[in-house]
C-alpha cells in the first residue's frame, strides 16, 4: 500500500456534481484529506463528495472566500488547491511528493502543467500557450492546481476573499521564483471552451488578466466573467 501524501487538498465547489466525481476519486486514496468548500450548491455537489469521504463545509460563495474557508479547516502540512473539474494525471503523486521532499521547497510552490480534455487542435495550442505563459512569467492560473506548505501559505495571508483573480492575486505574491512547475498534469475539462469557443474565452481572459494589471476590482471584473 502506497503511504498517503501529507496534504489537505481543498476544492472549491459550486453545482459541481458532473466533474466533481473524477477530480474526488484521483485523489482521494492519496492523501489525507479531501475538503470541498461548498458556495452554496443547489445539486447534488454535497452527496457525491461526502459519498466519495471528501468533507464538505460551507462558505461564502467565490472562489477566493471558498479557498480561504477550505484552507483554513485544513488538517495537514501541505495545501493543494484544486479546481471541481481538474483531475491530476497518473503519477502526481511522486512529482508531489519529490517537490515537498527538496529542502528549501517550503517557502516554495508548486502547479500542474495544464491540459485539457479534449482532442480539438485548439486545445492543444491553447496548451502550448499557457506553457509559454508559466515559463515566461511564472503565472499559473488556478485550473493547474497549487500546491504550497501550510507555513508559507499563512506568511503570505492566504488567498484573499475576492470574487475573481485569487488565483493570480495569490501567484503574485509567491512571486515567479518560488513557482515550481510539476512533472504531471492537471486536466481539466473542456467544456466551457467548447460552449464559448476556444478563442472567444481565451481573448476574454486575457482582457480580464490586463484590467485586472491596471487595477479594476475583481468585484466589477467578476461583472464581465459571468
Amino acid at each position: 500500500m502506497i503511504e498517503k501524501l501529507s496534504i489537505s487538498v481543498v476544492v472549491p465547489a459550486l453545482n459541481a456534481a458532473g466533474g466533481l466525481e473524477k477530480t474526488v476519486q484521483g485523489i482521494i486514496r492519496s492523501v489525507n484529506e479531501v475538503i470541498v468548500a461548498d458556495g452554496g450548491s443547489t445539486d447534488a455537489t454535497q452527496a457525491v463528495a461526502e459519498r466519495l469521504g471528501a468533507r464538505v463545509i460551507q462558505a461564502e460563495k467565490g472562489r477566493g472566500p471558498q479557498l480561504r474557508a477550505g484552507a483554513a479547516a485544513a488538517s495537514s502540512a501541505w495545501l493543494l488547491f484544486l479546481h471541481a473539474d481538474t483531475r491530476l494525471s497518473p503519477g502526481w503523486q511522486d512529482a508531489a511528493r519529490q517537490f515537498m521532499e527538496q529542502p528549501g521547497n517550503h517557502i516554495q510552490a508548486a502547479a500542474f502543467r495544464f491540459r485539457l480534455d479534449a482532442q480539438h487542435p485548439a486545445a492543444r495550442r491553447l496548451e502550448r500557450i499557457v506553457a509559454w505563459r508559466c515559463r515566461c512569467f511564472g503565472l499559473p492560473y488556478g485550473d493547474q492546481g497549487l500546491l504550497i506548505h501550510r507555513a508559507f501559505y499563512e506568511r503570505l495571508g492566504g488567498f484573499n476573499a475576492i470574487p475573481l483573480m485569487e488565483d493570480v492575486d495569490m501567484v503574485r505574491r509567491i512571486g515567479r521564483r518560488n513557482m515550481v512547475m510539476l512533472k504531471a498534469d492537471a486536466i481539466t475539462s473542456a467544456a466551457r471552451y467548447q460552449r464559448n469557443g476556444y478563442w472567444r474565452r481565451s481573448a476574454r481572459n486575457l482582457i480580464l488578466l490586463g484590467l485586472y494589471w491596471l487595477g479594476v476590482p475583481p468585484r466589477f471584473l467578476v461583472r464581465i466573467y459571468g
